[in-house]
């Protein structure tokens, strides 16, 4: 359409009656004269409004999706992140309690022992090839570590100090075929020698062929002249196994250590040793014995018992007076 003034005159006009229209229809509610004209139009123009919502909306909701895919991909990252955060701290925690266990243990056999120690970590571990069993630890002659020195835990004897580094040095493990302690049995204090075997339990020959040993008999280090390479009283393990005794001068036992070997982590070196031989005091306490319930059985004779046995005596003392009428009678006759 040209732009004339008939045209503007004509939108002018239509502009107004449009005005009126929606006066007339606000005034009139829902008595409008307009309702069915709109009602009308809702018919005529609904389904094509429907329909094009119908294409249009798939759209529009793929343009939303794309435009927020990237805010949920950055908080899933970003949850993931805190997911692993939390991860990594419960195990650290887990490690921390694990490794404060250890030195708790450590320290109380260090005080009940008397021992001087310098605590350290384990930070290499050597190849078990060829029955070599090596563990590395982060102290060193820097910190007064020396060759020779007793290495234990919260456990109990884990080996000696072989090689002396700045800040490092190599542990010898108590289970190596090349380590021998001197050991003396709880309570008996019978001497003998302990040798590694590698993942068996030690080799223990006793010094006294004929001495008395069971399973479940503890030992301790003897300890060495001037106390090096070994210490007193460090608990050593527990007799699982006793070779017959054939008449020899040793005797031969199997004892399994108290430490495991295979997870060392804190460990201590002994570098004063105690101002006297501490013995048995730094073995744990024996388990006490579970007590067995003893179960008394009571029987209470039965009201059926009691009337047999009641029938039982009045059966007896009709026997008996029937004898005595008998006898009686008998008597009668012979007079």
């Amino acid at each position: 359409m040209r732009d004339t003034k008939e045209s503007r005159l004509l939108l002018v006009l239509l502009i107004a009656i449009a005005f009126a229209l929606i006066t007339v229809d606000i005034r009139g509610g829902r008595n409008s004269p307009v309702d069915g004209a709109r009602q009308a139009a809702a018919a005529v123009f609904g389904p094509i409004e429907n329909g094009m919502s119908t294409v249009v909306d798939p759209v529009g909701n793929a343009v939303s999706a794309v435009r927020n895919s990237g805010e949920r991909h950055d908080r899933l990252t970003r949850l993931e992140k805190e997911n692993a955060a939390l991860k990594a701290k419960l195990g650290s925690d887990d490690r921390n309690r694990s490794r404060l266990n250890q030195l708790d243990r450590m320290l109380n056999i260090a005080a009940e022992g008397q021992y001087g120690i310098k605590g350290a970590q384990v930070i290499a571990i050597g190849s078990a090839q060829g029955f070599s069993w090596t563990i590395t630890i982060d102290v060193g002659y820097n910190d007064g570590i020396k060759r020779d020195m007793t290495v234990l835990n919260g456990d109990g004897l884990v080996g000696r100090v072989t090689t002396v580094g700045p800040d490092a040095s190599t542990v010898l493990l108590a289970n190596d075929p090349d380590f021998t302690v001197g050991t003396r049995m709880e309570g008996s204090d019978e001497l003998g020698f302990a040798s590694g075997q590698g993942d068996r339990p030690l080799r223990v020959e006793l010094l006294n062929g004929k001495a008395e040993v069971k399973k479940g008999d503890r030992l301790v280090t003897f300890g060495s002249q001037n106390d090096r390479p070994f210490v007193p009283g460090v608990p050593v393990g527990t007799v699982t196994g006793v070779d017959p005794s054939n008449g020899g001068l040793t005797r031969t036992l199997y004892v399994t250590p108290f430490v495991s070997f295979t997870k060392l982590d804190i460990v201590g070196v002994v570098v004063q040793a105690p101002k006297k031989d501490p013995r048995d005091e730094v073995l744990p306490a024996k388990p006490r014995p579970t007590p067995t319930p003893t179960v008394t059985v009571t029987v209470t004779p039965s009201a059926s018992a009691g009337t047999g046995a009641n029938t039982a005596s009045d059966s007896g003392t009709d026997a008996g007076t029937a004898q005595a009428t008998d006898a009686t009678a008998t008597n009668d006759q012979q007079r």
